[in-house]
Parts: C-alpha cells; sequence; structure tokens
C-alpha cells in the first residue's frame, strides 16, 4: 500500500482502501473498466494508490450511449487523479438484445464493453487483470443485469468485494478531493428509453441534447426520459417547483422542444433510479 504522513484517508476508510489493495495484489497492469462516475473513480484512484499510477490504465467505452460531457469529464478526473485513459469504441447499438432493450440490456452493454477490453487491450498493454467500479449497495440490487456479463468475463470488483457501500465511495471521493465526490449518479442514456422500445441513436441524441440543455438552465440531477414524442422530465423534489414556475418553466419547455420532442411533462414523482427496470425484475422475482 502506498501511502505517506499525509494519507487523507483515515479510521474505517483507510481499512476499506487497504482491502481494495489486498484484493489487487499480484494484479498489476490493471485494467479498469472507466466511466468517470464516482464508482469507477474511487477505484481508479484506489488501484493507483496500491498499485502506482503507471500500473494503472483506465478504459473508457465510447458509443452513442455515453453522453459527450460525460466523456469530457472522465478524462478530467483520471488526469487529476493521474492515470492515463484510453478510449475503446464499442457497438453495442449492433446487437439485436440491446438495441430491443429488454430488462437485461445491461448485459449486453456490459458484454459488449468487457469483450472489447479483452479483445483490444487486455494482451496490447499487457493487463493482468481487468475491474469494474460495483459497490456493495450494488451487488445487492436486483436490477443490475451488467454484474452477470462481469463474472463471465472475469472481471474484479473489488469495492463490493471490500464492503464499500454508495456512503463510503463518496466519502472516500471527498477525502481524496476528487472532481467528481459529488457529482450526482450519470446512468448511459439508453437507460432513459423505456423497456421493449428500441435504443435508436436518434433517441439518444434527443435525450442528450435535452440534459445539456436543462443543466444549462441550472438544474443539475435529472433524468429526461423518452416516450416517444413526449419528454418526462424526473427533478428532485426541490427542483419541481421551480422547473414548473415562471419564467424558468417556458425555458424548460423550449429548451426540451428544441431536441425533437413535441411534448412536454413533469414527473410529480420526482428522480426515480431504476425506474424502468425494477418493476419488471420485481415481477420477474415474485
Amino acid at each position: 500500500m502506498r501511502t505517506n504522513a499525509a494519507d487523507p484517508l483515515t479510521g474505517p476508510d483507510r481499512r476499506l482502501a487497504n482491502a481494495v489493495a489486498a484484493q489487487l495484489d499480484g494484479c498489476a497492469p490493471l485494467g479498469v473498466a472507466f466511466s468517470g462516475g464516482v464508482d469507477s473513480s474511487v477505484l481508479l484512484a484506489l488501484a493507483a494508490r496500491a498499485l502506482g499510477t503507471e500500473r494503472v490504465l483506465g478504459v473508457l467505452g465510447v458509443s452513442p450511449s455515453l453522453a459527450g460531457d460525460e466523456r469530457t469529464a472522465a478524462h478530467q478526473v483520471a488526469a487529476h487523479i493521474g492515470v492515463r485513459v484510453i478510449e475503446v469504441q464499442t457497438h453495442e447499438g449492433e446487437r439485436p438484445e440491446y438495441v430491443s432493450n429488454g430488462p437485461d440490456r445491461c448485459f449486453h452493454c456490459r458484454d459488449e464493453l468487457f469483450t472489447r477490453i479483452s479483445e483490444e487491450v487486455v494482451t496490447r498493454h499487457g493487463l493482468a487483470a481487468v475491474a469494474y467500479g460495483e459497490n456493495a449497495d450494488d451487488k445487492r440490487r436486483s436490477d443490475r443485469p451488467g454484474a452477470r456479463a462481469a463474472t463471465a468475463h472475469r472481471v474484479l470488483r473489488p469495492l463490493a468485494d471490500a464492503g464499500i457501500d454508495k456512503a463510503a465511495v463518496r466519502r472516500i471521493a471527498g477525502a481524496l478531493a476528487l472532481p467528481c465526490a459529488d457529482k450526482p449518479a450519470a446512468p448511459c442514456l439508453a437507460s432513459r428509453v423505456p423497456h421493449f422500445d428500441h435504443v435508436l441513436p436518434k433517441k439518444l441524441r434527443q435525450i442528450e441534447a435535452a440534459e445539456t440543455a436543462l443543466r444549462a438552465l441550472g438544474f443539475r440531477d435529472l433524468r429526461v426520459r423518452h416516450h416517444g414524442e413526449i419528454a418526462r422530465l424526473e427533478l428532485p423534489p426541490d427542483d419541481l417547483a421551480r422547473a414548473a414556475s415562471a419564467p424558468l418553466r417556458d425555458q424548460v419547455r423550449l429548451a426540451v422542444l428544441a431536441a425533437g420532442f413535441r411534448f412536454v411533462a413533469l414527473d410529480l414523482a420526482g428522480l426515480q433510479s431504476g425506474a424502468f427496470t425494477l418493476p419488471l425484475v420485481e415481477v420477474r422475482s415474485g
């Protein structure tokens, strides 16, 4: 474990970091499936801490489902950590199972990413192992089919196996002063399309354009759910009244219409994680 007298991690968080380091012993060079989100960023930082920045490689999957600002932010976080990142073009949009958008869509997306890493990155960069940022809370959720792909490809999940939950991820990110420490969750753009509606590049472009415009209006955490001509906006409770009140209401409406939607609906239930997948998974398991 590489630490110094000014180690920002103390107490339980240092023990969690040590648990991650113990799992990664002998795994260098290590590839980290990296998105720039707080989970994969903490994993990248802890891996660099344990193995050294020069022995860790971030791998960013790029496709129409990755928003442009997320791509830029990922490179900024990696630069802050001091780890090199390479981009891999993924082609999940060419997989019929992904396009058809069943509840297992994430499996096919992750399977595509891990396949590309296995075929294009591992040998070229001499990687001893690949890891991704599943945390302990994710491990307990029933709507994470992407975890099956990780198992199939023997991808490590050091955060989850060390017992690092989302609260610990946030604490560690803050202690390490990562730029994404308080960044809201940002699932891929395809997660905004209802299951069994096809995931198409045009829809993803509409969602990205609408969300980018809404962020420019000051909404930081949001989802634009794609229901054909209707955009259903999910916002945190504190933002609902602001979005529905003049003069911002008209700006919100025009911003979303400019992305190609005809109607704009504000969901009074607020922001909902797993809004499309969880109900289907719960029915199947009930």
